[in-house]
């Protein structure tokens, strides 16, 4: 079995080129690049000055040559998921416009790391970072923006006689942007029984007609077509309801939770992220803590890096060229014991000396990449998967 996690060391900018060649296109990118908080970043150009404008001129052009090898690097149907805060938001927001194209913008993720806020500084206690999610072709691209974990069993709370749970969903279109005139082909009429419940497209003893309405008594459109009406009446209930004009009869969709269907029913995420949903920045320093230490000052939850890797098929080769403390390996392995998939991590990080007197530093930790080192060592030994170490 091929290993889980590869880790690299070396500049990614060195490093991108030769992904592709040794491994192959790559199907999801995740980076947390550093966020230009005002102090060097490691991964400089000589162009720094000391006013905002020249810093944010130096961060982009730190970024735009990576930006462009991942490009390079990603599979067709790929996808690329980078963490970023205020300070850079939309300077990377355009850069990413220009390297992968504004079609391919995909989603901009509120993610609530902080639930607390911070604290120190003046202004508002800022309690959120941003995904910004783009794919490498939008028409070919494989991710799933939708999860199994944001199904609340509560949304269905109907059940069959053998244990079957869904919901009653009308099966008019409810968006009046969909009406006669605009989806001429779902206007028409349907026969059901308000006392049996049955529904069909033909004329059947004890039916009656019943055309799509709005609440207001408007023409409306159904959602499904004819056939599909005529293929699928056991999925459909014909019941009498109370509107704005007084009762008339309607037909509704039984929406199934449908557990037992492969893969489980899935939900759409949202663009806003809560850290009871994904972690916070102190679960990921507890992660950290409980399998090298407390060694990094600001890594991400696995939970934030299992829902992304949740919207990518299980066999997805993961990439991550600002690997920090590892925790995108980490979640890799996680999410592949959870699930059973067989996705593989590169994460690439450089030789940066950790800083004097720090904790990394007090457990002989002398660089950034001796962290990501030790957690992808410590998580292939704890969790499974295996641990490679390759030098390109």
């Amino acid at each position: 079995m091929e290993p889980w996690n590869i880790f690299v060391e070396g500049d990614n900018l060195d490093v991108l080129p030769a992904v592709r060649d040794r491994w192959g296109a790559v199907d999801l990118i995740y980076i947390d690049p550093p966020y230009n908080t005002g102090n060097d970043f490691a991964y400089r150009d000589d162009i720094r000055g000391s006013d905002g404008t020249s810093r944010h001129q130096a961060w982009v052009a730190m970024m735009r040559p990576r930006l462009e090898a991942a490009r390079a690097a990603l599979a067709e149907s790929g996808a690329i998921f980078v963490s970023i805060d205020d300070n850079e938001q939309a300077h990377l927001r355009l850069l990413l416009d220009e390297v992968f194209g504004e079609h391919s913008f995909v989603a901009q993720v509120v993610v609530n790391l902080n639930p607390k806020g911070r604290q120190l500084g003046r202004g508002f206690a800022t309690s959120h970072e941003y995904l910004l999610v783009y794919a490498r072709d939008a028409a070919r691209t494989v991710l799933d923006a939708s999860s199994a974990e944001t199904v609340d069993e509560r949304d269905f709370p109907l059940t069959t006689p053998d244990g079957r749970r869904y919901r009653h969903l009308p099966l008019r279109n409810t968006n009046k942007k969909f009406n006669p005139v605009t989806a001429r082909t779902l206007h028409f009429t349907i026969w059901g029984d308000p006392e049996t419940g049955r529904v069909s497209v033909e004329p059947f003893p004890g039916a009656v007609e019943v055309g799509p309405v709005f609440g207001d008594g408007s023409p409306a459109v159904w959602r499904w077509s004819r056939p599909l009406i005529a293929e699928r009446p056991d999925d459909l209930v014909c019941r009498r309801i109370r509107g704005r004009s007084g009762q008339r009869v309607d037909v509704f969709q039984r929406d199934w939770l449908q557990r037992d269907v492969p893969g489980g029913r899935r939900k759409k995420l949202r663009t806003v992220w809560l850290a009871e949903e994904v972690g916070s920045t102190d679960t990921a320093v507890a992660e950290l803590k409980a399998v090298v230490g407390h060694v990094f000052e600001s890594p991400k939850p696995t939970g934030l890096l299992r829902r992304i890797l949740a919207t990518m098929p299980t066999d997805a080769l993961v990439l991550d060229f600002f690997a920090g403390s590892g925790t995108t390996g980490h979640a890799v392995a996680l999410q592949n014991l959870a699930d059973g998939g067989t996705r593989r991590c590169i994460s690439v990080n450089s030789a940066e000396p950790v800083r004097p007197g720090s904790n990394a530093a007090a457990a002989g930790l002398a660089t950034v990449a001796d962290i990501t080192r030790a957690r992808l060592q410590a998580v292939a030994d704890t969790v499974g998967g295996g641990f490679e170490e390759v030098r390109l």
